[in-house]
């Protein structure tokens, strides 16, 4: 299998190379744009097998558009045929209370963002509610599923349920309560995943986000961020995830 984890920031893609500790690094590729993927391979295909797997980590830059700027690039420019069989949006994020607690996981089975649209007197409106694109991802049911069953027995667990797409973090107990109200069934909040989706769905290349949980969704307070516990459990996830990456495409 062919997969490509798109991240924000090198702390993270650092967190998901660390996790594919069965791969051997198979060397940096620099992309139009000043991006840079680095290539983690399996070299042992199990006995009679031909596929080598491949996971190549990117990190996009912060934000829906530039996610999906560096998504696009990365797919355009693979040099394999098909590109990949799976794109990854992967990073830590924020967790909705009673949800996803600090240090677990999220596997997005529904990609939303959460801020494209209007507000008006009765109250905001999604993009697609206006007939100008949409709002929504739906990755493969099945696929997310079996991702969220393997990283179950994650050390702070993990949830299948919708993460939403913001362009501003959340920061205060309103817009908490608002996002809530609107999206009650979501567990997390993130700045990139739509962005990786649309950029997949243009290439017709499934996409799946996972991310872990570093602070509550609510009122701005970093010292109560655990950055590195999130970052720990990331890495934790894509060891876990490993064996799904060496199955055969």
């Amino acid at each position: 299998m062919r997969v490509l984890v798109v991240t924000a920031v090198s702390a993270e893609a650092d967190s998901v190379a660390a996790g594919l500790d069965r791969f051997a690094g198979s060397g940096v590729r620099e992309l139009t744009g000043g991006y840079a993927i680095a290539g983690h391979a399996q070299y042992t295909p199990r006995p009679g097998s031909v596929q080598i797997p491949v996971v190549d980590v990117l990190a996009s830059g912060v934000g829906p558009t530039a996610a999906a700027v560096a998504t696009a690039t990365a797919l355009a420019a693979s040099p394999y045929d098909p590109p990949y069989h799976l794109v990854i949006s992967a990073g830590i994020g924020g967790g909705f209370r009673h949800r996803a607690p600090v240090g677990s996981l999220v596997v997005a089975d529904t990609i939303v963002a959460a801020d494209l649209g209007a507000e008006t007197p009765d109250g905001y409106l999604p993009v697609d509610e206006l007939g100008f694109g949409r709002s929504v991802h739906r990755p493969p049911a099945e696929l997310t599923a079996r991702l969220a069953k393997v990283l179950d027995t994650a050390p702070g667990g993990t949830v299948l349920a919708p993460v939403l797409t913001v362009s501003t973090t959340t920061g205060t107990a309103a817009r908490t309560a608002e996002l809530t109200a609107r999206h009650p069934l979501a567990a997390a909040e993130a700045m990139e995943g739509f962005g990786v989706a649309e950029a997949a769905a243009v290439h017709s290349v499934p996409c799946v986000e996972i991310r872990a949980v570093s602070n509550a969704v609510g009122p701005r307070d970093r010292s109560s961020w655990e950055i590195g516990r999130a970052l720990e459990a990331l890495r934790y996830a894509f060891t876990l995830l490993t064996p799904v990456f060496e199955e055969p495409s």
